[in-house]
């Protein structure tokens, strides 16, 4: 079986992320082809897109958001996913189970004695006239039926894992601030979500499986795992193995990917990007090590926004003043620092709407 070292899988990585090269990709396609972006920070899909696509339009986005063609919704992982409208249908009774559990993982003492269906049930009742509430606002409706139990975890088993819902704008526009208020999805979309499927072969992870491989494959199963919160999805590997080709990576784990998708020479130039904080480039798989070293691991959780330089996590940024500051992580050459000053100063001209180009490099560490 083939070994793929850990460069290859970068630029294998790369590839499907669109940050090998920009993609001439409409905004909503390439939405979709990324299952979804990380989006528990309300701007940070913008930047995430303008790395990946030739041409990009902010206010694209914001008009998918307020026509209804994307959402922001609890999904993979429970966090906050900007997502298609058709894959939040398609996927989100499957990922029931993993974000009730998830939230008991958080709240299971607050919880207790909580009938969930009577919960889901006084919480529909709620949301019945369509009108967005705050988490709060659902919260004590809700609390005042049931006597005892605390706002907090009730809105949140609420939200993000009895109710489907999505946020609706103006969370989530362009330069746009807005309280998260939410939704039912039927009553947003028009249209109900797709029911669970009794097929024991999975269908709807089958799905996930092939999205998630075209996105960030070749992959193995713990980080299919990682990406979505799902356990693995082993019935759906199971029906789709016949169709898939299978790797080695240097650790000897099985690495699985789509027979014809992309995976470059190992040796193909990588542009220096610049990613959005929590983004799933990084975050989308179990084992990091093809983008990211261990020793800065705690970067891609800690909501840190970060530099790609030959690929690999070299530097942090941030704005301030509408300049775009970067503070290296390792030792940058004098090509590096060069590459590295020129996507900061078109970072910072899309970030201010052209008013601003400026970049400043911290020293590179010792």
């Amino acid at each position: 079986m083939t070994v793929l070292d850990a460069r290859a899988l970068n630029r294998a990585t790369l590839a499907r992320q669109l940050l090998l090269d920009r993609a001439d990709l409409p905004v909503l396609d390439a939405v979709a082809h990324l299952c979804g972006l990380q989006a528990q920070e309300p701007q940070e899909p913008f930047p995430g897109l303008w790395s990946r696509l030739r041409v990009f339009d902010p206010a694209e986005l914001s008009d998918l958001l307020t026509g209804r063609r994307v959402v922001r919704t609890h999904l993979m992982r429970r966090t906050v996913h900007l997502v298609t409208a058709d894959d939040v249908v398609a996927w989100r009774s499957r990922h029931d189970a993993m974000l009730r559990g998830r939230v008991l993982g958080v709240y299971r003492r607050e919880l207790d004695g909580i009938d969930p269906v009577e919960l889901e049930a006084a919480g529909r009742e709620v949301m019945a006239d369509g009108e967005p509430r705050s988490m709060p606002e659902l919260a004590r409706a809700v609390a005042d039926r049931l006597p005892g139990a605390q706002p907090r975890p009730l809105g949140e088993m609420l939200v993000a894992a009895l109710l489907p819902t999505v946020q609706v704008p103006p969370r989530g526009l362009w330069r746009t601030r807005g309280g998260a208020r939410y939704a039912l999805i039927s009553s947003w979309l028009g249209r109900e979500i797709d029911p669970p499927s009794p097929d024991v072969s999975d269908p709807v992870g089958q799905t996930l499986v092939r999205r998630y491989l075209a996105a960030f494959g070749p992959a193995a199963s713990a980080d299919l795992r990682a990406w979505c919160g799902l356990a693995g999805l082993p019935a759906a590997v199971s029906a789709l193995r016949e169709e898939l080709v299978a790797f080695r990576d240097e650790r000897g784990r099985e690495l699985l990917d789509l027979p014809d998708a992309p995976r470059p020479d190992p040796d193909a130039p990588a542009p220096v990007r610049f990613l959005p904080a929590f983004d799933n480039a990084i975050l989308g798989y179990h084992d990091r090590s093809r983008i990211i070293d261990d020793a800065h691991r705690h970067l891609s959780v800690a909501g840190a926004r970060v530099v790609l330089v030959d690929g690999r996590v070299a530097a942090t940024w941030t704005v301030d003043a509408d300049t775009v500051l970067v503070t290296p992580l390792r030792r940058f050459s004098r090509s590096d620092r060069t590459d590295v000053a020129e996507e900061g100063r078109a970072m910072a001209a899309f970030l201010s709407g052209g008013e601003s180009d400026r970049v400043r490099i911290a020293a590179s560490p010792d």
